[in-house]
């Protein structure tokens, strides 16, 4: 475009090209999402202005405004609400809002950038097929996870539209088929020769950190970090700052028959839940309490000292980093992935398919877990070898 552009409104301008004696207007035409230029045939700015002032309005007829109440931007901004009020009543996570967020108001590629001032009452399943058509022309990086991320933000957004009455059913969205990768996780016996097992030399290489009081960035590393990968491998729960840094004293109940802990999750990635460990987990507690004797109820479980659990995330993060490098197990050779400490939670669900010998109840796992038993049976349970006690589980019959 020319220097010599003048804009009129937004999305509208007039402009002259070198050795043309007539202004060029650029208009934005929002139906095919595109700018279209022409000739307004007028060498006046004055009368050019006109004519493209008059043919943008002839596109804004031809497209018909849609009334504000009907928009799908109107009902996306009440399914924000809605989910935001769900998470403040521990109904929904706090991830499951973000991503929410995230798919509706993306600047460059979200759902009211390209729905925003769409009717919900015309919207049918090729206006979203060819939205993802376009999406996968533009950004062939986007993974089918982020797909079908924005397909549940859609559909949720219609299902408000829907409960109000404006519309009686929801398009079909089909659901962007994913590869279910093996989730990397420390190998240990059965599973592999005691020689190779990952899991006992992860923690037999903590301990031996603690007793030398090797340091990570001026911290010494102690035997909290032995723990927190026991208490892991032990109770299911998330490294994460809403889910393991987040336990309290308060969230913790020592139950018997049989020995194990009773942890209440406030606001973990599936939102509250309550959750058994194992007995081994129990001992880890002891321990807890005997390191800070003067903890309070609702004083954290794991590095207390530090009220910024973003901090203490990432003090534990470099230190088990430093002990993967020191154990030379940085990388699950099964799989190719690195470990993180997202490995002790699959380590956890794997040994209890494995060890229980084929008899753990998988609903319940998931319960406990946090998960489904569709995300164990595609993550962790399919991937897994069988075994002898697998088979006989497989052929037993009532008494």
């Amino acid at each position: 475009m020319s220097k010599s552009a003048i804009n009129i409104y937004r999305g509208l301008s007039i402009y002259k090209v070198k050795n043309s004696k007539n202004w060029q207007m650029r208009v934005w035409d929002r139906k095919r999402k595109k700018y279209v230029t022409r000739s307004t045939g007028e060498a006046s700015s004055i009368e050019a202005k006109k004519v493209a002032v008059e043919y943008g309005l002839t596109l804004l007829q031809t497209e018909r405004l849609v009334e504000t109440e009907f928009t799908f931007k109107h009902y996306a901004i009440k399914f924000l609400n809605q989910s935001r009020q769900r998470v403040a009543k521990q109904e929904r996570s706090e991830g499951y809002y973000k991503s929410s967020l995230w798919a509706i108001q993306n600047e460059d590629w979200g759902l009211v950038r390209e729905f925003g001032d769409k009717d919900v009452r015309k919207l049918r399943t090729v206006d979203y097929q060819n939205y993802i058509d376009r999406l996968s022309e533009k950004r062939p990086d986007v993974t089918a996870s982020t797909k079908n991320t924005l397909m549940a933000a859609f559909r949720n957004v219609l299902k408000v539209a829907r409960d109000e009455g404006v519309i009686d059913v929801i398009p079909s969205t089909p659901r962007t088929k994913q590869r279910d990768n093996p989730r990397p996780f420390f190998r240990f016996a059965p599973l592999v020769a005691k020689s190779d097992d990952a899991y006992k030399k992860l923690i037999a290489t903590a301990d031996a950190m603690a007793n030398e009081h090797v340091e990570v960035r001026g911290l010494p590393v102690t035997h909290e970090l032995y723990d927190l990968i026991l208490f892991i491998v032990h109770s299911f729960v998330r490294p994460t700052t809403t889910e393991l840094y987040a336990l309290r004293h308060n969230d913790v109940v020592v139950a018997d028959d049989p020995k194990r802990l009773i942890l209440t999750v406030r606001n973990g990635k599936t939102g509250y839940r309550a959750a058994n460990t194992m007995e081994a987990a129990v001992s880890v507690y002891q321990r807890i309490c005997e390191r800070y004797p003067d903890a309070s109820g609702e004083d954290f479980l794991f590095l207390p000292d530090y009220a910024n659990r973003t901090t203490a995330s990432k003090i534990i993060q470099r230190q088990f980093h430093a002990l993967l490098k020191r154990a030379e197990i940085e990388t699950d050779i099964f799989t190719g992935k690195n470990h993180t400490l997202y490995s002790l939670r699959h380590t956890a669900i794997c040994m209890r398919i494995i060890l229980s010998g084929g008899k753990v109840n998988i609903y319940n796992l998931a319960k406990n877990a946090g998960t489904s038993v569709d995300q164990i049976e595609r993550f962790y349970a399919k991937h897994l070898p069988l075994s002898r006690e697998m088979a006989e589980n497989l052929q037993a019959f009532a008494d």
